[in-house]
């Protein structure tokens, strides 16, 4: 008794601190019965979608519903199927006290087949199948008993019976049955009619970007061409919409889609400011935001692609770089690694002084050169990450044909427990008809020193150092060198 008497003062004081039992706000008249009422996408007045790189989509959009005085039961059509209902913000436009949201449901029950015989489970159902030698279509009262498995069980003439070989027809479709996800709230409004404001996130929206790379017969300079590809498997059609895609690794835990909810009549102000052509970029949080310049509709099911920056006169350089392994420096290698593949890199930097300089979403470079008779083909391609300005972007083309390199250990010798002196010798192969640079990039574990080489070392940092090789035409290059590693 005494902690029953506790709680309940307790109870009171806190009561008392907040100023008495809290209560809802009500608009005025939102007492009484419900009053249904329906919107479909007829009524949107504008939308605006914005995709990210992880699959997912914010959706914003703004309905002149007609609505009721009092209590309303809205249901909401046209949402996207994969609308995430936790997600959902709802305000009027008109104003935040002509608005109470009082309950929240997000109905996925839809209309199949399957779900008609299960809703009908106890229920009579009319059976037709043709008959052959009266040449009509005969039909037979009978009860759903079960559709487990998606096998309809029924109760036909007396006897129980599955596989009927017809169709079935059924006297209504239950209203709790939706033809698609639909999202239904208990409002109170205080106007009959009002301007309502929907967010919320869903899945299933994609976007990516790809490169089309050209480069000149000298593999000097190249042509770049970006593209973005959309693609909306949300379930629901966007027409006419603004579209934004934020580039960036964004953590999706726990998505609040009110930090977006600011109207959007000053956005369309800046949003016909914009470039009608293309895609224009903006700095957002530690993201970046693309909006394109004019209205778009993205279709259920359907990709689309736009471009997303075009430059030409891009300075490249093809690099030719054989790499090696630390694993070699640590014991004795009795036979000649042969015929090693030389890998073929192009490099450019992302600078306006190289008619760059804008941040690039990641996504696939596909280079493309002209052979002899002018056909442009296919070389190679490669993947890139997200790409500030002004920094370097590397891209793998494949292995080189006409150069190959072997390496032979030439002598290994321990110093100590676990250090070691080991000499290697790589013979780079040119057989192209005009001479080449190789780099020879060495990773090696532990500490280590290069204490002998026939060419200079670099240290490239704490655990590689390479060599820039000149191989002649038709000709070879052997560089030499000594290393001591202690690896413990």
């Amino acid at each position: 008794m005494r902690r029953l008497l506790l709680l309940a003062s307790l109870t009171g004081l806190a009561l008392a601190a907040c100023g008495g039992t809290p209560k809802p706000k009500h608009p005025p008249g939102s007492d009484g019965p419900a009053t249904d009422r329906v919107s479909t996408s007829a009524q949107r007045e504008r939308v605006a979608v914005t995709i990210y790189n992880q699959g997912f989509g914010l959706v914003r959009e703004v309905r002149d519903v007609d609505l009721a005085k009092g209590r309303v039961a809205l249901e909401y059509r046209d949402v996207a199927e994969h609308v995430q209902p936790e997600t959902v913000s709802l305000k009027s436009l008109d104003g935040a006290d002509l608005l109470s949201v009082f309950e929240q449901n997000y109905r996925y029950d839809l209309l199949t087949p399957e779900k008609l015989l299960e809703k009908h489970i106890g229920k009579k159902v009319r059976l037709y199948r043709w008959n052959e030698a009266k040449g009509v279509e005969e039909g037979f009262d009978a009860k759903v008993l079960s559709v487990e498995g998606g096998i309809p069980v029924y109760e036909l003439g007396g006897e129980i019976t599955y596989g009927f070989p017809g169709r079935v027809a059924f006297p209504d479709v239950p209203k709790d049955l939706l033809s698609k996800p639909t999202l239904v709230w208990l409002l109170g409004s205080g106007r009959d009619k009002q301007k309502l404001e929907l967010t919320y996130l869903t899945s299933q929206m994609t976007w990516r970007c790809d490169y089309v790379m050209v480069i000149d017969d000298k593999d000097a300079s190249a042509d770049l061409t970006g593209w973005v590809t959309l693609d909306n498997k949300s379930g629901v059609a966007f027409e006419n919409a603004q579209l934004r895609l934020v580039a960036g690794d964004v953590n999706k835990v726990a998505p609040a889609a009110d930090a977006y909810d600011e109207g959007l009549d000053d956005e369309e102000k800046e949003y016909a400011k914009k470039d009608e052509g293309g895609f224009s970029e903006e700095a957002f949080f530690e993201y970046h935001l693309y909006t394109l310049g004019r209205p778009t509709t993205l279709l259920n099911r359907e990709q689309k692609q736009a471009t997303l920056l075009e430059s030409n006169g891009v300075a490249v350089k093809k690099k030719l770089i054989f790499s090696g392994a630390s694993y070699w420096y640590r014991g004795k290698y009795g036979q000649v690694v042969t015929n090693q593949k030389v890998s073929v890199f192009l490099d450019l930097e992302n600078s306006e002084k190289n008619k760059l300089g804008v941040p690039l979403p990641k996504g696939i470079v596909r280079v493309y050169k002209s052979d002899s008779s002018g056909a442009r083909q296919f070389i190679g391609e490669d993947r890139i990450d997200h790409t500030p300005r002004d920094e370097k972007i590397r891209v793998k083309m494949g292995e080189a044909f006409d150069v190959v390199a072997d390496r032979k250990q030439m002598s290994w010798k321990p110093l100590g427990s676990c250090t070691s002196e080991t000499e290697w010798e790589t013979e780079i192969r040119n057989h192209k008809d005009t001479p080449i640079e190789v780099e020879l990039v060495e990773p090696v574990g532990g500490d280590w020193q290069v204490v002998q080489s026939s060419l200079p070392a670099k240290k490239q940092d704490a655990h590689t150092f390479t060599f820039d090789a000149r191989v002649p035409a038709r000709g070879k290059t052997t560089v030499t060198y000594r290393v001591q590693v202690r690896w413990c």
